[in-house]
């Protein structure tokens, strides 16, 4: 991730283009239905949208006909959902393949699907799951992060290995994920720790907000304003 312009076979990128769409029309749909009931949101999905950008156009060379580089997925995910986050990651791959020179058109639908469709689902996923515990959204925001980063990986190493099985797709698979994992991991760790520092900012100026999304607790949102106030109280002294 990104899959360079050119690299994928013409009947793989239309299959990737194919289960690209549908979750991407749904996604503007959920976007629409998010904007009717918090219409205050919109500079949330904004900064999101900002947040993948930056991350994911911050790349180093890896894979021959991809690279490494954070996501940003998770951020997004946790606060609007996977369909949401897909179209943001259509939006940002776009603007990437046309002014940065980065991924490409044709390899769109492959980029989106691991990006924008797989890291996003499995980051939501790992979130709901860990903070219905009593870990914590910060401890759950971690983990959806860093899954969503690692996941968006090993959809690529599936993209390329199925598009070259050499010698064999679990071999190519094997090779792929290995060359990955060297700057991919690491990578991970990273991006969950500057996402729990956004997070955190987030919940100690928009607790309501997150709690309208569905991306706090009530709980959480009460202890996110006390927590503020207590430290306007202290500023103030």
């Amino acid at each position: 991730m990104h899959i360079m312009e050119g690299f994928l076979p013409p009947l793989w990128c239309l299959f990737w283009y194919i289960l690209m769409i549908p979750v991407v029309a749904w996604g503007l749909i959920q976007i629409k239905r998010t904007f009717e009931k918090t219409p205050e949101s919109k500079a949330l999905l904004a900064v999101s949208g900002a947040f993948m950008f930056v991350l994911s156009s911050l790349k180093m060379p890896s894979v021959t006909g991809s690279c490494s580089h954070p996501c940003g997925n998770g951020l997004g995910a946790a606060l609007f959902g996977p369909a949401a986050t897909s179209v943001l990651a259509v939006i940002v791959l776009l603007f990437q393949a046309i002014i940065l020179a980065h991924g490409g058109l044709t390899t769109l639908g492959a980029n989106c699907f691991s990006m924008g469709i797989v890291g996003p689902f499995v980051a939501w996923a790992v979130y709901k799951a860990i903070n219905k515990t009593k870990a914590g959204s910060l401890v759950a925001i971690f983990f959806a992060a860093f899954f969503g980063d690692l996941l968006t990986y090993v959809t690529t190493a599936v993209q390329l290995s199925a598009a070259f099985p050499i010698p064999s797709f679990t071999a190519a698979f094997v090779k792929f994920f290995a060359i990955f994992a060297v700057t991919q991991i690491p990578l991970a760790i990273a991006e969950g720790i500057l996402t729990v520092v956004i997070w955190d900012m987030l919940k100690k100026n928009k607790p309501k907000l997150m709690e309208k999304l569905g991306a706090l607790t009530s709980k959480e949102a009460e202890e996110a304003q006390v927590e503020a106030l207590d430290d306007d109280k202290g500023s103030a002294i």
